[in-house]
Order: structure tokens, then sequence, then C-alpha cells
């Protein structure tokens, strides 16, 4: 797992470079108060950079893993080290955020997202654990299994929390795209967003604690 996780530390650092020359391109201090210009084209470039960088993870947590569930967990390991560095790096390089209750767009698929830092820190620490959780337990044999209800409300506990990072852009959604991309939040909806986190977190908990069987040992192990 370290070198999956340097891996990611490092897709971490390209993207927080690539931030700050957007930034200093479009001499953007605040996304808040001075978003850039709308641009179709660099949108459409920015919803691939974001593909890229999730096909990117795919590809390592393939490379790393020899089962399903190994790969899964290391993805969601992957991708919870990314996240936290990303705003490390940012930290580092331009001394933003100022604090973790700064707003961020955090992603533009399939809509933009925006939260403050915190909310997808405290994903990333989520996915890091549970990623950690699913590759030990793939090395001991052990596999993981999600149950039908806990499959439903897993997945009622992830909208719920992707409803709080876009709503409003799902209010501006029938004003059209550029409406939409220059959309800015008027608050976070706490109440939302930690209703869903502690939904998939009880999941996840009641699942490290009882959803694991016994398997025979694999000719890929």
């Amino acid at each position: 797992m370290i070198f999956t996780g340097l891996y990611a530390v490092g897709m971490a650092y390209v993207e927080a470079a690539a931030v700050l020359y957007l930034r200093r391109a479009y001499g953007i201090q605040d996304l808040l108060p001075t978003p850039a210009l709308y641009d179709p084209a660099l949108t459409f470039i920015e919803v691939g950079r974001e593909s890229a960088t999730i096909l990117m993870l795919i590809s390592v947590a393939w490379i790393a893993g020899q089962t399903l569930q190994q790969r899964s967990g290391y993805f969601v390991y992957a991708f919870g080290i990314w996240d936290i560095f990303y705003y490390l790096w940012l930290k580092l390089f331009i001394h933003w955020p100022i604090t973790i209750m700064d707003m961020d767009i955090l992603f533009f698929i399939p809509l933009p997202w925006w939260g403050p830092v915190l909310a997808p820190v405290l994903i990333s620490l989520l996915m890091i654990a549970f990623g950690m959780h699913l590759v030990m337990q793939s090395e001991y044999e052990r596999l993981v299994k999600f149950k039908i209800h806990q499959s439903f409300l897993l997945c009622m506990g992830i909208l719920v929390m992707l409803f709080s990072f876009m709503q409003d852009a799902l209010q501006a959604l029938f004003a059209g795209k550029e409406v939409v991309d220059l959309t800015r939040p008027v608050y976070f909806n706490w109440i939302v967003f930690l209703s869903g986190y502690s939904l998939v977190a009880l999941i996840f908990l009641h699942l490290i604690q009882t959803g694991t069987t016994k398997k025979g040992p694999s000719k890929s192990q």
C-alpha cells in the first residue's frame, strides 16, 4: 500500500500545480468572488482531466491488486490519499485554503460540486480507512460482502452527500450550462451532508465488524 499511497501523493502534487498555473493565468485569487470567464472548451477539457484522473487511479489500483476486492480497496484508498494531499500541496504552494471551512469547487462531473474543504477531507478519511480494510481482509483471505440492504443504504447515503454538493447547480440546471458553471453556492447544507455521511460511516462500520466471510485460497494470490 505504500507505493500506491506515494503514487496518489505524486498525483496530488501534479494536480495542485496545474490549479496554481490556472489561477495565475486567470488572475484568480478566490473562486467565489472572482470566477473565471465561461469557456465551453475549457469546461470540456476540465471534465476530461477529471475523468483521466479517475482512470489513472483505477489503473494503478488494478495493477496493485490481484482480486476485485483488493483493487477496489486500493482505488478508494488512493482516492482518499490523493484528495487530502491535493489540499496540503495547495496550502504549501499558495497558503490556501486559509481554513478548512473555505469553499472550493470539488468536481465537474456531472455538474459542479461545491463545498467546504472539510467535507471532502472527511470523506477521504473514510475512504482511506475502508480501502485499507478491504486490502487487509483480502490478505487474510477474507471476503468483504455487502448485503442487499447495506448496498441500498450505502447508495442512499452517497446520493444525499452528492445532493449537498450539487444542490445549487441542480437549481440552476434549467437555466443553461453557462449559468450552471458560473453558479456559486449560497451556503453549504451541513445537515444534509452529515446525514448522508453518517449513514455511509455506519454502514462501513457495521461491515467492518460483521461483513466478512472466510474464503478459500486463490491461485492469483
